[in-house]
């Protein structure tokens, strides 16, 4: 399903967003040395709760995970890079931490990720993932406008992380979103420019760069959800809600703190 989203709808998103990206960065300046990722969930179920939203996540039940999730958010570390299920694990100094996180208010979704290091220690490694991931989805905003097509933002995220040197997995990307969370059409991290679906304005996106920094093969973990470097080397996962308007793309999960 593709959904074309009315004005008001789009209005109603930017509220989703916002909380989104509120959310999230919130999250962020709490997460510290011996923070427990459950603590990070129960701290999202509570914000999402008070503002009236509602989570994508705890009775999502897709075919690629061992369903429904449970939890209001993913928390990805190190070497896990996407769906990852909270549990009971304390941050370490040095730990690249994944929060994704998708809620609907009002009617309308919106779902972004932010990775981040935690602690003193800053690997260069990691902040080279971190790095890539936001300049590809950058390129992939830039190349989101009406009349270009799924592929054109494919390619320019591609080009950013093919660049880097970093492998490309395609399995898993970027997707439609609106009243439900995934939707059509899929936006791979790298593609053939000119092919896929016209963008038109009122069509809502969810972009989301994510690279391993030495392989593109996925396993999963023993939790049926949580999805890991094959070789366990780190990751990172950076996303945001877009809105393609008459002129170009509104990132609707900016932070408003």
């Amino acid at each position: 399903m593709i959904e074309i989203l009315s004005p008001a709808e789009i209005d109603r998103a930017r509220v989703t967003g916002a909380l989104v990206a509120d959310i999230l960065h919130t999250l962020k300046g709490r997460a510290r040395v011996g923070t427990n990722l459950l603590e990070i969930d129960q701290w999202a179920k509570e914000m999402i709760l008070e503002a009236g939203a509602t989570s994508c996540y705890v009775d999502y039940a897709p075919s690629f995970g061992r369903g429904p999730f449970g939890r209001y958010i993913c928390t990805a570390v190190n070497d896990a890079v996407l769906h990852g299920l909270p549990h009971d694990y304390a941050l370490a100094d040095g730990d690249l931490l994944t929060l994704d996180l998708a809620v609907v208010k009002g009617g309308v979704a919106a779902d972004s990720a932010i990775s981040f290091v935690v602690g003193d220690a800053q690997p260069a490694e990691s902040l080279a993932l971190i790095d890539v991931t936001e300049r590809a989805l950058a390129a992939g905003i830039a190349a989101a406008r009406p009349g270009a097509r799924t592929g054109d933002i494919s390619r320019a995220i591609g080009k950013v992380l093919g660049a880097a040197g970093y492998p490309i997995n395609v399995e898993f990307g970027g997707h439609g979103i609106g009243s439900t969370m995934h939707q059509d059409p899929h936006i791979a991290n790298t593609g053939r420019p000119g092919k896929g679906y016209v963008l038109r304005p009122g069509l809502m996106l969810a972009l989301e760069p994510w690279v391993m920094a030495d392989t593109a093969e996925l396993v999963t973990d023993a939790d049926g959800w949580t999805l890991r470097s094959v070789t366990g080397c780190r990751t990172a996962h950076t996303e945001h809600t877009i809105a393609i308007t008459e002129t170009g793309a509104e990132i609707l999960t900016l932070p408003t703190l």
